[in-house]
């Protein structure tokens, strides 16, 4: 079981290989230049008050950056160092946890360096630490005027990192029928996704109900006084722009360049934000299919007859594990995150059809952080973690079954899988959800740029839009890119590239609606 949105923080960041429309105006309020220590969250709440000293006082000590059992550590001029934050943010003065932190320097000194910019790179649960450095070259021009940061948000990773199960179990679990048909099998789901939740709580402890997107957001306003900066700059990507809507709610005053790539729809709950998804990758195996000369109708009956073929007899694959109709789902998906990544899709399903599920598994274990020793990344742990205690909704199973037809007219290859999902994801989860949808609305904030893509499958581009108008006016600018893969920055359109340069580096501002072709 695995929620698309996630490889935002993995998969979608190989689309950034390089870095830099219409002109627009200067926005002088979001330079940031200069340090505030005392600086104090502008949204009012109870949990905004004064911090204290202890905190707000915090001096970072950055070193040479430490390998983990899954990574290697950043070299270079990349520097690490951790930052302690409440765990219940109502306490601040109670007990703390750390972050961990990376860093590499901006070239600029003096006046010519803006400050420090912030990176999320989505999941939830994707690692900053290690994603960043791997990635670093993509934003050089950016390095210019900034120190570039980012983090292992609360939960992921370095930064107190739930795992949830072992890799034995995370293996076993794979075998499991994802899109249940008999009673048999829907206990099976069910039961897995309680015993997943089991296995958060153990790990977690008191941890699992302190890991929200308001936590985090809470968190990366200490994070920019601890760095000197008066305002926030910061890039979000995918399940980041999501996050980078929710500081801007907190901290309208604070905000200073604000980029949301791949913008995640604010308006859209649990079954709503699977909807979308359904459409999203739908859109994009047709623009696949056409790519390849098919008929994007025929091409899906085609796909969808080889997953119900697969789901009653698994293919082998060239290391003696079987290939499962769930496995092969997220082979699909996998693929469609990235138009360079088409060929592989294409060759795998000929493998398929053949009977041999080997390309497939591979593209699945990679999705799913699987190397060929049986070890299993955490990112769907944290992952899940963070969008369950977000997460309200709690769909049931006969609630499921009820919208599944027309998850299926929205999508024949994905549909089943994801209406599943809305039940099964956070079902008998230890703690309550927190909201429906998060609340993004930002008035008096500093305009904010939002690049929206066309062709992206994971956050469709409607969600661009949504994002923008709950924003607010004046705030939320929108960007549109006709490309294909999930995110744009980096992915290819001199326009794009070009237009978040000048907005981040010179303050100005694209006129709202500006289009890139």
């Amino acid at each position: 079981m695995a929620r698309f949105l996630r490889w935002a923080a993995l998969g979608a960041t190989a689309a950034l290989l390089a870095t830099g429309c219409s002109g627009g105006s200067s926005d002088d309020e979001g330079d940031g230049k200069g340090a505030s220590a005392g600086a104090r969250p502008s949204d009012g709440s109870p949990a905004a008050a004064a911090l204290p000293a202890s905190l707000t006082g915090q001096k970072l000590d950055w070193g040479r950056c430490r390998s983990t059992a899954g990574d290697s550590a950043p070299g270079g001029e990349w520097r690490c160092a951790s930052l302690k934050v409440p765990l219940d943010w109502s306490k601040p003065e109670g007990k703390t946890i750390d972050l961990a932190l990376v860093r590499a320097e901006a070239r600029a000194k003096g006046d010519k360096r803006i400050g420090s910019l912030l990176f999320n790179f989505g999941g939830p649960g994707g690692s900053g630490v290690s994603t960043l450095p791997s990635y670093g070259s993509a934003f050089s021009t950016l390095r210019d005027s900034y120190d570039l940061v980012s983090w292992d948000p609360r939960g992921v990773s370095r930064s107190e990192g739930v795992r949830c199960r072992g890799d034995k179990e995370i293996q076993a679990a794979e075998s499991l029928d994802s899109t249940p048909d008999t009673p048999a099998e829907e206990r099976a789901y069910f039961q897995d996704a309680k015993d997943f939740g089991k296995g958060c709580e153990k790990s977690a402890g008191s941890l699992l109900a302190h890991v929200s997107t308001t936590d985090t957001a809470r968190d990366m306003d200490l994070m920019r006084q601890v760095l000197g900066d008066t305002k926030m700059h910061y890039f979000g990507i995918s399940y980041g722009t999501e996050l980078g809507g929710v500081y801007a709610h907190l901290f309208p005053k604070n905000v200073g360049r604000l980029i949301l790539d791949a913008v995640v729809d604010p308006g859209a709950d649990t079954v709503g934000h699977a909807k979308n998804q359904a459409r999203g990758f739908q859109r994009a195996l047709e623009d696949y299919l056409k790519s390849t000369g098919q008929d994007p109708k025929r091409g899906s009956a085609k796909i969808a007859d080889l997953l119900d073929r697969i789901d009653g007899d698994p293919l082998p694959a060239s290391d003696g594990r079987e290939l499962t109709q769930s496995l092969a789902v997220i082979g699909v998906v996998l693929p469609l995150y990235s138009e360079q990544s088409w060929p592989a899709l294409t060759s795998a399903l000929e493998a398929a059809e053949r009977g041999d599920g080997s390309e497939l598994l591979s593209l699945a274990d990679s999705y799913n952080e699987r190397d060929p020793s049986g070890n299993y990344g955490t990112t769907t742990h944290s992952q899940r973690v963070i969008s369950c205690l977000d997460d309200k909704q709690r769909p049931t199973a006969e609630e499921t079954k009820r919208l599944l037809p027309e998850f299926e007219k929205i999508s024949p290859v994905f549909g089943d899988f994801l209406g599943w999902d809305t039940a099964g994801w956070c079902h008998d989860w230890p703690v309550a959800g927190q909201f429906d949808t998060p609340e993004v609305s930002a008035p008096g904030a500093a305009p904010i740029l939002l690049v929206g893509n066309t062709g992206d499958p994971a956050t469709p581009y409607e969600g661009a839009r949504a994002m923008a108008d709950e924003l607010g006016k004046g705030v939320g600018v929108l960007l549109t890119w006709k490309g294909e893969g999930h995110g744009a920055y980096g992915s290819g359109s001199d326009c794009v590239d070009a237009a978040v340069d000048a907005y981040l580096l010179k303050g100005t501002v694209p006129k709202d609606g500006t289009v890139c072709s």
